[in-house]
C-alpha cells in the first residue's frame, strides 16, 4: 500500500467514525439520558434537517417533568414538528418518562454550524402531586418542582456551499399566467408567477430585475406551506403588473435553483414576451407630456382615466382579499395538521391535559396550565372543554 493510498483511506476511516458519532449521539446525564440524532449531517445550504431528541428517565425513585427546546441562532431556522411519549410504562406512570421531540431544521450559512439546546429539569415527588390535586378553596397550592438548568452537547453540522447564484433550493416547477399583450398606455397589464415544490420557501425580494423599462406594480407574496418530515412542501405566489406607454418587451425570467437530493442544479424560466402598446391622444392626458411616469396618480375625472382608475383599484381590492383568504387558509390547515391536536383530543381528564402541556411548553402554555390547576386545586368553574378550546387557539 503507497502512502496516497494509505492516507485517503485513513481520511475514509476517520470519515466514518465521525458520521457514527454526529448522527446518533447517547449520553448519560443525572437521573436520564437523551440521544440527539439528524438524518443528514452534511447538509447543503438551506436543505432540511430532521432533528429528534429523546429523553429517557434512568432514576425510577423521582418525579421527572422536562421542558426542552432548540436555541435560536442566526445560523439556521427550526420549527417542532412532533412531541410524543414513547414507550411509557403505565405502572411507573411519571417515575419513567420517556419523550420524543422532533424539529426540522434549515442551515443558512456554510461550514460549521453549531445547534445548542435548552432544556429545564423538573423534579418532584409522588406526595407533591397528590398534595397539589388535594387543594380546596381554602388550600390552594400548585405542583412544587425543582428546576435545574442542564447543559446538553451541542450537535455539528457541516454544511456545504450552493452553486454560485443558486436562488432556491429543493425541487420546485414554475408556472405563469399573463393574460393579455395589447394594452392601452398606461393601462395595467396584470402578470402571475407561481412558485410550488418541496424544498426551503421560495419567496423571493424581487422576482424581475429592478433595472427595467415599465412601470412594475407588485404586491407582497402569497405563501402557503405545509412542514412534515419530508420538509416543507411551499405554493408562493407572485401577482403583479406592467404599464407602458409604448410597446415594450418583457425580457426572459431565469432563476437558479439547486437540487441537494440529486446534487443539481436547474433553470426555472418564463419566455420573453413582446406586449403591444396603443397610445392615447393627447387629449386624454393630463398634459402634453409623453410618458409621464405620474400619468397613473394624476388621473382626471375623464371616462378613460376614470376607468383606469377603477382597474387599479380594483386589482388591489382583489388582490388584498385573495391574501386575506390564503392567509386565513394557511392558518386553518396548520390547526388541522399540528401534531399536538391530536393528544389533546385523546386527554380526557385534568390532569392528563396538565402533564402534557407541562411537558410540551410549560412557558408558552402557563395561561391554560393556571386554567387547569385552577380548577383541580381551587375548585374552579373551567371546564375541560373549555381549557381544550384555550390551547387549541393558541395553535
Amino acid at each position: 500500500m503507497n502512502s496516497l493510498t494509505k492516507d485517503t483511506f485513513v481520511k475514509h476511516s476517520l470519515g466514518k467514525v465521525v458520521i457514527a458519532l454526529v448522527y446518533i449521539l447517547t449520553l448519560q446525564a443525572e437521573d436520564f439520558d437523551y440521544k440527539l440524532q439528524v438524518d443528514n449531517h452534511t447538509p447543503y445550504i438551506k436543505e432540511a434537517v430532521v432533528l429528534t431528541v429523546e429523553l429517557n428517565q434512568t432514576n425510577p425513585h423521582k418525579v421527572l417533568l422536562f421542558d426542552f427546546d432548540v436555541l435560536p441562532s442566526k445560523s439556521y431556522t427550526f420549527q417542532r414538528l412532533d412531541m410524543q411519549e414513547v414507550d411509557k410504562h403505565p405502572k411507573k406512570g411519571l417515575h419513567a418518562v420517556h419523550i420524543k421531540y422532533t424539529y426540522l431544521l434549515y442551515p443558512l450559512h456554510d461550514g460549521e454550524t453549531t445547534i445548542n439546546f435548552k432544556l429545564v429539569k423538573k423534579v418532584t415527588t409522588d406526595e407533591s402531586v397528590a398534595y397539589s390535586f388535594s387543594g380546596d378553596r381554602d388550600n390552594v397550592k400548585g405542583l412544587i418542582t425543582k428546576n435545574t438548568s442542564v447543559q446538553l452537547t451541542p450537535l455539528s453540522l457541516h454544511v456545504k456551499p450552493l452553486p454560485l447564484h443558486t436562488k432556491l433550493v429543493g425541487d420546485f416547477t414554475l408556472t405563469y399566467d399573463l393574460k393579455k399583450h395589447q394594452a392601452k398606455a398606461y393601462e395595467p397589464l396584470p402578470f402571475q408567477v407561481q412558485l410550488k415544490g418541496l424544498g426551503y420557501p421560495p419567496i423571493l425580494e424581487n422576482l424581475l430585475p429592478k433595472d427595467n423599462n415599465f412601470t412594475l406594480f407588485k404586491e407582497t407574496p402569497i405563501v402557503k406551506t405545509i412542514v412534515s418530515t419530508t420538509g416543507s412542501q411551499s405554493t408562493v405566489t407572485y401577482a403583479m403588473a406592467f404599464a407602458h406607454h409604448k410597446t415594450f418587451t418583457l425580457p426572459k425570467l431565469t432563476i437558479n435553483a439547486f437540487n441537494p437530493k440529486t446534487e443539481k442544479s436547474y433553470f426555472l424560466t418564463v419566455p420573453a414576451h413582446t406586449l403591444n402598446i396603443t397610445k392615447v391622444g393627447n387629449g386624454h392626458l393630463v398634459d402634453n407630456i409623453d410618458s409621464p411616469p405620474r400619468y397613473i396618480s394624476k388621473l382626471t375625472s375623464l371616462w378613460e382615466s376614470l376607468d383606469t382608475l377603477l382597474g387599479y383599484i380594483l386589482v388591489f381590492i382583489a388582490g388584498y382579499f385573495t391574501a386575506m383568504f390564503f392567509r386565513w387558509q394557511k392558518k386553518s390547515i396548520q390547526k388541522e395538521i399540528h401534531p399536538l391536536r391530536e393528544k389533546i383530543d385523546a386527554c380526557k381528564e385534568r390532569k392528563a391535559l396538565l402533564q402534557l402541556l407541562m411537558a410540551t411548553d410549560a412557558h408558552r402554555f402557563s395561561l391554560p396550565i393556571k386554567m387547569l390547576e385552577d380548577s383541580l386545586y381551587a375548585d374552579g368553574k373551567i371546564s375541560l372543554k373549555e381549557v381544550k378550546k384555550e390551547v387549541m387557539d393558541m395553535l
